[in-house]
């Protein structure tokens, strides 16, 4: 293909309207006459709902409705899996029963001519429960464990067990052996925009203006849960603050604001609060991990097993890549892992940067790391020994494998060399300083798309596709695609996304926006070119395009991006304070179509593994599984100040094999091994090994 704006590091064609508040999001659409909702939550985490007096609440000004399950319409919720839906389980039915299943469970609904007035009655409900003490500690003795295993679908790619050799015996034999538990928390996304859905009814039809990052899926799960057909629902959403995942998930304050609007006959406008994105919008899960090495002496693996727990609600059985991973890393004969789910009284957790590889790469990175210094084996030769010619955990060949030429130029450009290897032997001023370094890795995914291009009359050209865009620069990329492939200059070509009458577009999530959006818009584009030359004479002329992976080739190669993560940190010597002094990712992630764009969503997954590692943790109230820090002030993420030197790079890497473009996706990727990768900084600078996360200065203190 032509590449004159592909590989170029163009500004963002969306970002004068951003800066300007020019772009619109949910939230900042105002329909006539429309009227606020606002969710009443369950203040117990387990339980029924005994009464609700709502007499206080309809005397104050402007309420309009109180709606809950004694007054709310039986909804359809015929059967829908997107898929981005668990597997196995229902989704919650809302304002369907008297049940508490989680706390911040929605329980109400009210909806007043003013948001003061809604928040003011919804204050006012009073409703009383009989409460449970709920479930809500996957450590907890006690607590039972499921498979995590769905035989199809988009969760066959988790698998519950896998093993190759015997490595328990392995393990037992091994002249070296590393054995260690690890503990990841509880983290909510926390996107800079909070959820938001104006829902307006016309007849029959219900218009969504929707925060989401799956707009066809909206539009399905609606139609379901309503029961109308699925063209009679219309989501818009041009474009989303941020989303991590937790806009993939049609939540329930979408069904709300729909029901509510279909309830009042008039558009109704529902923005949940910070605190309630604690509750109801997905989360990910804690992890509880064993990771156990086996090897010779001059450092090559006999033995890996790697066992890990993962925590779903009772009603759904959410599972995620946590020990995928394991199984392709590095070279061993003997690789068993396991993967077990506990269902607990909390909401459904859900996919966040890195789902599930996040934290089992934490786990394997730290145990390669603590093997390397027992072995006395520099943590990147380690890797070298280990380095695999092939998949082992599926016997095909990798389409390419980038992860020592990742190693090689990031140990080059942070400066390895100069790294005393001995715990505790690196001081600056009052600082003890380590340095660490993990791989990461993250698949290369590639969806069936359908985008179309339009040729006009004034020679410009219009393309269409129901993707989403939560910050990476979707806009931007895909008018640098559409340009190149039809030979016009960038300010020729528009490129509209967000709606559900486009032509359908998986999830924008999971990193592969740019492969499956990217090749249906070259798609389309050629073939709006060739009707072009058919049709000389004629304007506007269009065509659609579609793209999908050969299944021939995807059965013939394993298909991932891999990178090499390095970290500084700086320890007070007194009081143990952490700070990352600098960090360095170096990426092989196939073509790079902006390296503006790929530097920023690179530098923004490591500023969330930073936050993985040292800051994010969700608490629970043990006595009713209340979020006791669902607000900014206590659930703490990295700001400008806790950030130094972020360095992102990337290796020249071609790979035909993934899917047209060549592209394989950096959203995830970058976030996955920066928290091992700043645990083994910390023991370099302390000589104490810290396996929970997040890491604190407690912890340093007292390890």
């Amino acid at each position: 293909m032509n590449t004159q704006f592909v590989g170029q590091p163009i500004r963002r064609v969306e970002g004068h309207l951003k800066v300007t508040g020019g772009a619109r999001y949910a939230a900042d659409f105002n329909l006539d006459e429309h009227v606020y909702a606002v969710i009443v939550n369950a203040t117990v985490g387990l339980g029924r709902i005994v009464s609700i007096d709502q007499a206080a609440a309809t005397r104050l000004p402007g309420v309009i409705a109180v709606i809950s399950h004694l007054n709310a319409p039986r909804l359809a919720y015929r059967p829908h899996k997107g898929a981005i839906d668990p597997a196995t389980g229902e989704r919650l039915h809302v304002l369907q029963d008297d049940q508490v299943r989680f706390y911040g469970q929605p329980v109400a609904v009210v909806v007043a001519d003013t948001l003061d007035h809604a928040e003011r009655a919804a204050a006012a409900l009073s409703i009383a429960y009989v409460a449970e003490r709920p479930a809500v500690d996957p450590s907890a003795s006690g607590t039972t464990e499921i498979m995590a295993e769905a035989s199809k679908g988009p969760n066959a790619y988790y698998p519950a067990d896998t093993a190759r050799g015997d490595a328990d015996a392995a393990l037992a034999t091994a002249p070296v052996r590393i054995d260690a538990f690890y503990d990841t928390a509880r983290e909510n996304h926390n996107p800079m925009e909070p959820h938001a859905t104006v829902a307006r009814w016309d007849g029959d039809r219900v218009t969504l203006w929707s925060k989401t990052q799956f707009v066809i899926n909206e539009q399905a799960e609606i139609a379901a849960i309503f029961g109308i057909p699925t063209e009679n629902v219309q989501v818009i959403s041009p474009f989303v603050g941020g989303g991590f995942g937790t806009t993939l998930r049609t939540w329930s304050h979408v069904t709300i604001a729909a029901l509510a609007a279909r309830q009042v006959g008039r558009p109704v406008k529902l923005a949940l609060t910070r605190k309630q994105m604690f509750f109801t919008t997905g989360h990910r899960p804690r992890s509880l991990q064993r990771v156990a090495l086996g090897a010779t002496l001059d450092g090559k693996l006999t033995s890996i097993v790697h066992e890990g727990r993962g925590e779903t609600s009772r009603y759904e059985e959410f599972i995620e890549a946590l020990t995928t991973g394991t199984g392709f890393m590095y070279s061993c004969p003997n690789v068993r892992t396991q993967y077990r789910i506990v269902p607990l009284d909390t909401g459904t957790p859900n996919h966040m940067r890195g789902p599930g590889e996040a934290q089992g790469m934490f786990a394997l990175e730290c145990a390669m790391d603590e093997l390397s210094y027992e072995l006395g084996i520099d943590p990147i030769e380690l890797r070298r020994r280990n380095e695999p010619e092939i998949d082992e955990g599926t016997g095909k060949p990798f389409s390419s494998r980038s992860l020592m030429p990742c190693y090689d130029r990031g140990a080059e450009l942070f400066g390895w060399a100069q790294r005393n290897p001995a715990p505790r032997s690196m001081r600056d001023d009052r600082e003890y300083v380590g340095m660490g370094c993990a791989s990461a890795t993250y698949p290369v995914l590639f969806s069936p798309t359908r985008a179309r291009a339009r040729l006009l009359a004034d020679g410009t050209a219009e393309i269409e596709v129901a993707a989403s865009d939560m910050g990476p620069g979707t806009y931007t990329s895909m008018t640098q695609v559409a340009a190149d492939a039809l030979g016009l200059p960038l300010d020729k070509v528009r490129f509209s996304l967000g709606r559900s009458d486009f032509p359908p577009a998986p999830p924008h999530g999971g990193s592969q926006t740019m492969a499956s959006v990217g090749s249906a818009i070259h798609a389309a584009c050629a073939a709006v070119l060739e009707a072009a030359a058919r049709n000389r004479e004629v304007r506007p002329i269009e065509a659609e395009g579609s793209a999908q992976r050969d299944p021939d080739v995807a059965a013939r190669f394993s298909m991932h991006s891999f990178g090499a993560v390095f970290a500084e940190v700086g320890i007070d010597r007194d009081v143990g304070t952490i700070r990352v002094r600098r960090a360095l990712g170096v990426y092989g992630a196939g073509r790079i179509v902006n390296p503006r764009l790929a530097l920023s969503q690179c530098t923004g997954g490591m500023v969330g593994g930073i936050g993985m590692a040292l800051m994010e943790r969700t608490m629970l109230d043990a006595r009713d599984g209340r979020p006791v820090n669902a607000h900014m002030a206590d659930y703490l993420m990295p700001v400008n100040l806790d950030i130094d030197q972020l360095e992102a790079h990337f290796v020249d890497e071609e790979d035909p094999h993934v899917n047209p473009l060549g592209v394989k996706g950096l959203g995830e990727i970058a976030l996955v091994g920066m928290a091992p990768a700043i645990a083994n900084a910390i023991f370099h600078a302390t000589g104490t090994r810290l396996r929970n996360l997040p890491i604190s200065i407690e912890n340093v203190l007292t390890g």
